[in-house]
C-alpha cells in the first residue's frame, strides 16, 4: 500500500480529541492530513511541523473545501461537533456537516469513517446534545462509506469540558445543591483509553461498520464521581444535597457562575447529565484489549496534568481565531470605522527574551502583574452579565499559541519573540484587542510597547471607551511597571503615553 493510500484525514484537528490524536497517529507512522478552519492554530503547536503531517484549511459546512480535504485519504476521523457558545442551533450545523462529510467521502473514495459519539439510549427524554450526536452517527452510517462508531459517556481528562465542570464544582463548593441527576448512573472513560481505541481500530478490520460502547468497567453516579474527585484532590468531605426544583436551565447558570464553562455550553451538557449513560455492548474490550483506567486513577492523572499546567488540549481552545483586521497598523484609520487606541511604552534593563517570557506568562494563575483585583472585578462583572469572565485561565503556564484562550482574551496573533495580540472575548459594546510589541535597544535591553485598541459598536461603544479611559493609566501603566518587578530589573524610561 503506497503512502497516499495510507493518508488519514482528521476532521476536528484543533478540538480536544483531535489535538491529542494526531501526535499518536504520527508516532505510529501514519501520514495525517489535519482539517482546520484556522490552520494557524495548529502550525505553531509542538509536534505540528512533522514531515508526515499536512495541515489544510477547510470547513465541514463548505462542501468544496471538504471535498479537496478528503481527496486521496484512505480513512477519515470525524471528531467534530458544533456545540459552542457562538452557535445557537448546533444540531442543525451538526446535521449539515455530517451530510457534507458523507457526500465528500463517497465522491473521493474514502474507505472508512471513524466517529466518536456519545452514549445514551434513544427516547423522548434524550438530551438535545446526545440526540444530535446520535443523529450524526445515523447520517454517517446511512452513506456508502462504512463507519466505525465509538460511543462514550463522560471523558475524564485534563481540559475536557465535563471534567472541568466536575473539578470546579467540587473544588469551590464544600456544599453543593444539585439537581436529581446527581444520582444518575454513568460509565466514564479515561482520555488515554479513548485515544487507544481510536488508533488501534485502524488495524482491526472487525471493527469496520460496527458501533461500540466504550467505558471503564465500573458504573458510578455523579455523586460518587464528586466524592472520588474530592478524595483525590485532598479536599474535605463535600456535602451534596439534591433538590427536585433545580432544572437543567438553572443548573447551567450555576455552572456558568462557578466554573469557566459558559452557560451556552453548560446547558446542553447539564441536560445530558439526566440521561443514564452506561455501556450495554462491551465487545470492544475483547476486540481491542487494553488496561482500562478506573475512575479514581483517571481523575488522579487528570489532576496531575492540571496542577502542572501541562494540558495537551482543552475545550477552551475550540473555535475559530477571532478576527481583528481592524487592529492592523497598516490599515487607514477609517478602514474599520471609528476606533480608539491607547499606547504606552517602557524601556527595561532586560534582554528581549526575558521580557518575552514574562509577557507570554501573563494571566491565569500568574495574574496581570498589577492590580489583579481590578482584573478580577472586571471578570466578575463580565460573568454576571453572561460573559466568560477570567475563570478560563490558560492551558499552559509559560507558553502561548495562536488560538489559545487566556482569561477573557484569546491569542489572535503571535510572532515569536516580539509580538503578541490578544483579542477580547468578554461582553463589550464593540471589539477590543491588547498588543505587546518588543524592540531590542542598542545596549541589548528592551523597549516594550503596549497598545489597547477598541472598535466601538454604536454610541454605547463610544461612551464605554470614554468611561474606561481614566483607568488605563492605573491598569496599563501599572502592568508595565509590574513587568519590571516580575523580572527584577530596573526601568530605564517610562511608562510613557504615546500619541496615536
Amino acid at each position: 500500500m503506497n503512502s497516499q493510500q495510507n493518508l488519514l484525514l482528521v476532521a476536528g484537528a484543533t478540538g480536544y480529541i483531535g489535538s491529542r490524536l494526531i501526535p499518536l497517529l504520527l508516532a505510529q507512522g501514519h501520514r495525517v492530513r489535519a482539517l482546520a478552519r484556522d490552520p494557524a492554530k495548529l502550525r505553531e503547536r509542538p509536534g505540528m511541523n512533522h514531515p508526515q503531517l499536512e495541515i489544510v484549511q477547510a470547513d465541514l459546512l463548505d462542501p468544496i473545501s471538504l471535498h479537496k480535504a478528503c481527496s486521496g485519504c484512505r480513512s477519515a476521523y470525524y471528531l467534530v461537533h458544533s456545540m459552542n457558545p457562538a452557535n445557537r442551533d448546533f444540531a442543525h450545523s451538526d446535521r449539515q456537516a455530517a451530510t457534507n462529510m458523507v457526500a465528500a467521502t463517497e465522491a473521493t473514495g474514502v474507505k472508512r469513517i471513524i466517529y466518536l459519539s456519545g452514549l445514551g439510549e434513544e427516547g423522548a427524554n434524550l438530551s438535545a446534545h446526545l440526540r444530535s450526536r446520535t443523529e450524526v452517527g445515523t447520517i454517517l452510517s446511512a452513506g456508502q462509506v462504512p463507519v466505525t462508531v465509538f460511543r462514550a459517556a463522560m471523558i475524564i481528562g485534563s481540559g475536557s469540558a465535563s471534567f472541568e465542570i466536575l473539578r470546579y464544582l467540587v473544588e469551590r463548593l464544600p456544599v453543593m445543591i444539585t439537581p436529581r441527576w446527581v444520582d444518575t448512573p454513568c460509565q466514564p472513560i479515561g482520555i488515554r483509553n479513548v485515544l487507544h481505541y481510536l488508533v488501534a481500530c485502524l488495524d482491526a478490520p472487525t471493527t469496520i461498520g460496527e458501533t461500540f460502547d466504550i467505558g471503564q468497567e465500573e458504573v458510578l453516579t455523579y455523586r460518587q464521581l464528586m466524592t472520588l474527585f474530592a478524595q483525590e484532590a485532598g479536599l474535605r468531605r463535600r456535602w451534596i444535597i439534591p433538590v427536585p426544583v433545580l432544572t437543567p436551565r438553572l443548573s447551567s447558570y450555576w455552572i456558568h457562575l462557578v466554573t469557566p464553562v459558559p452557560a451556552a455550553l453548560a446547558r446542553p451538557l447539564a441536560e445530558g447529565l439526566r440521561n443514564e449513560v452506561v455501556c450495554h455492548d462491551t465487545r470492544i474490550r475483547s476486540l481491542l484489549p487494553q488496561e482500562l483506567l478506573d475512575c479514581r486513577t483517571a481523575i488522579r492523572l487528570a489532576l496531575d496534568r492540571s496542577h502542572e499546567q501541562q494540558i495537551a488540549s482543552s475545550w477552551r481552545d475550540a473555535g475559530t481565531l477571532p478576527p481583528a483586521e481592524w487592529a492592523t497598523p497598516d490599515d487607514p484609520a477609517w478602514a474599520g470605522g471609528t476606533h480608539f487606541s491607547d499606547q504606552r511604552q517602557i524601556e527595561l534593563a532586560a534582554p528581549p527574551e526575558a521580557v518575552w517570557q514574562a509577557i507570554t506568562s501573563i494571566g491565569g494563575t500568574n495574574g496581570w502583574y498589577y492590580a489583579n483585583w481590578l482584573w478580577q472585578l472586571r471578570g466578575l462583572i463580565d460573568r454576571l452579565i453572561g460573559g466568560i469572565g477570567l475563570q478560563r485561565g490558560r492551558r499552559n503556564a509559560g507558553e502561548l499559541f495562536a488560538g489559545d484562550a487566556l482569561d477573557f482574551w484569546r491569542v489572535g496573533r503571535i510572532e515569536k519573540p516580539h509580538f503578541l495580540q490578544l483579542v477580547a472575548e468578554m461582553k463589550l459594546p464593540g471589539q477590543a484587542a491588547l498588543e505587546f510589541r518588543l524592540t531590542p535597544t542598542a545596549n541589548g535591553y528592551t523597549r516594550l510597547q503596549l497598545r489597547a485598541l477598541f472598535l466601538p459598536r454604536g454610541v454605547a461603544g463610544i461612551l464605554y471607551w470614554y468611561a474606561v479611559t481614566p483607568f488605563h493609566q492605573l491598569v496599563f501603566s501599572g502592568l508595565l511597571r509590574g513587568m519590571s518587578k516580575q523580572l527584577g530589573v530596573a526601568i530605564l524610561s517610562g511608562p510613557d503615553k504615546l500619541l496615536d
